[in-house]
């Protein structure tokens, strides 16, 4: 048997190893994707939570924590995080109609998004998202007579919301939280309880319920959920709005994809947009726009429900063993293409 001090020894070294793997990420991702998969070796973390015998949520009722002991369940301020295993979706369906809500999706399709993306971004959704309840999607766009204008199922409506063009798209990124916050403040706002906020350029593959319903919403980035903190990109320009120290940070949530009660977005969308304004007028732009801004306000307030990567998935990845169910995938990027 190894003394325990070479032990703790060998354990330090071969973590160290790990993080330097990661660190690398970039090289990894352009030349040598295969050895991406040593991510999968640095563990997610246990849930303090597991062995809670009732632990519930407003929509789902028990949540099964333990069983899924290979991923990280809960946060440290003891929100859960969503796994295929740990939720009852028939309960949530049920409360969701009792409670006779009205759920909206937002989406953006300006430019050639709007033909690359929407058709197939709606068409999915009619079959996944939210089935059996009342929806209203809000289609925010610069050419609102080119929306498609697809069948819709009982209960479920589309509005399409005129958007100015923007010179260039990170442009588009980054007036996006301002939008919402009109609009939240707005129609949206009276007719929703609750609001997903997403990006074109993804799909639905699976059933995305209202287990996912909470005051406030992140998704785990499906690049990022398994690494250290210290490798996360925050915004680390200290004259930003969006900037992180270092020690900051949970996790690194994605902005394709947050959500929650009206009141909840209006906060998080004026924080965002108020940083936003505050770069700009320095003549700054946090590292990855608005999703940095988003991540800042993450860090102030913390969201009462977190969507483990299955509910916003990328392929590229490949396979992963705690990726059981994807809900939503990332279409293929071309970029070359949709933002000339």
């Amino acid at each position: 048997m190894a003394p325990k001090g070479g032990l703790g020894a060998w354990k330090r070294i071969f973590w160290w190893l790990i993080l330097l793997a990661v660190s690398f990420s970039g090289l990894l991702l352009c030349g040598l994707p295969a050895l991406r998969h040593l991510e999968t070796f640095i563990p997610m973390g246990t849930c303090h939570l597991a062995r809670e015998p009732l632990l519930r949520d407003n929509f789902t009722g028990l949540l099964h924590l333990w069983a899924r002991p290979e991923v990280l369940t809960c946060t440290s301020w003891g929100a859960p995080i969503l796994w295929d295993g740990t939720f009852d979706p028939d309960v949530a369906q049920q409360e969701a109609i009792q409670q006779n809500l009205t759920i909206g999706l937002t989406v953006f399709a300006v430019g050639r998004y709007l033909e690359k993306y929407l058709a197939r971004f709606l068409e999915t959704a009619e079959q996944h998202f939210m089935v059996g309840q009342r929806v209203v999607y809000y289609v925010f766009t610069e050419r609102p007579a080119a929306v498609p204008r697809l069948p819709l199922g009982p209960r479920r409506r589309l509005r399409v919301e005129r958007v100015p063009r923007e010179r260039r798209w990170q442009d588009v990124s980054m007036e996006r939280m301002r939008t919402l916050h009109v609009a939240l403040g707005g129609r949206l706002g009276r007719e929703a309880h609750f609001v997903f906020c997403m990006d074109v350029d993804q799909f639905f593959s699976g059933a995305f319920g209202p287990e996912t319903l909470a005051d406030s919403v992140a998704q785990l980035h499906a690049w990022r959920y398994r690494w250290p903190r210290r490798l996360l990109p925050y915004e680390s320009d200290p004259r930003s709005a969006a900037a992180l120290a270092p020690g900051e940070g949970d996790f690194y949530y994605h902005a394709a994809l947050f959500g929650g009660r009206v009141a909840a977005l209006r906060r998080l969308t004026a924080h965002c947009a108020r940083g936003q304004q505050r770069d700009r007028a320095r003549g700054l732009e946090a590292r990855w726009h608005d999703e940095s801004h988003l991540n800042k306000y993450f860090w102030l307030h913390k969201p009462a429900k977190v969507l483990s990567p299955e509910f916003c998935w990328c392929p590229d990845i490949g396979r992963r063993a705690e990726i059981r169910r994807p809900r939503l995938l990332w279409a293929p990027k071309e970029y070359t293409l949709v933002r000339d």
